[in-house]
């Protein structure tokens, strides 16, 4: 009965870095430290660690925290760090010439770091305002079709690709 009277709020943001030089297994090392904790507990604790890992991490987590106060207007000092995850990435293979011709292979991996955090202060549920208008379509229709009479493949769309896929 009341579902149709609240909205549901973001209260979660995320920072995303991608091709970190690093492997995954070290930086979950300091992931798992991390995780759950507050904002500013998080930025003690990396700062603070003697590994590697932590410098492009606490990069992240103040680039999360900046993303929060700005999106959604919330205090540093009540944000968590609700979700810490690491990803493999791409692995860079190259080949170090050694004695008598031969070569071993050298293997650079990479991964991929998220980090979300939320803020507790903010309600995860708003009334909504039955004054503003909402489309009922969630997509946005920009691109349209046309016939194009010069163009031997098909369809021209009106930013100006070739539509020739089957």
């Amino acid at each position: 009965m009341f579902r149709h009277m609240f909205v549901e709020k973001q209260i979660e943001v995320c920072a995303l870095g991608q091709h970190i030089a690093m492997s995954a297994h070290k930086a979950r090392r300091v992931i798992d430290q991390i995780r759950g904790r507050s904002y500013e507990e998080t930025l003690m604790i990396l700062e603070l660690m003697p590994y590697r890992a932590c410098y492009p991490i606490l990069k992240l987590v103040y680039s999360a925290g900046a993303n929060a106060s700005y999106s959604m207007g919330s205090n540093e000092a009540n944000l968590i760090i609700s979700k810490a995850e690491v990803n493999e990435g791409t692995t860079v293979k190259k080949l170090k010439p050694r004695a008598r011709g031969r070569s071993y292979p050298i293997k650079r991996p990479t991964c991929h770091i998220t980090i979300e955090v939320k803020d507790l202060s903010l309600p995860k549920y708003v009334p909504r305002d039955f004054l503003k208008y909402e489309p009922r379509c969630k997509k946005k229709c920009t691109d349209a079709t046309y016939p194009n009479m010069n163009n031997i493949y098909g369809h021209v769309y009106m930013n100006g690709g070739v539509w020739d896929k089957k």
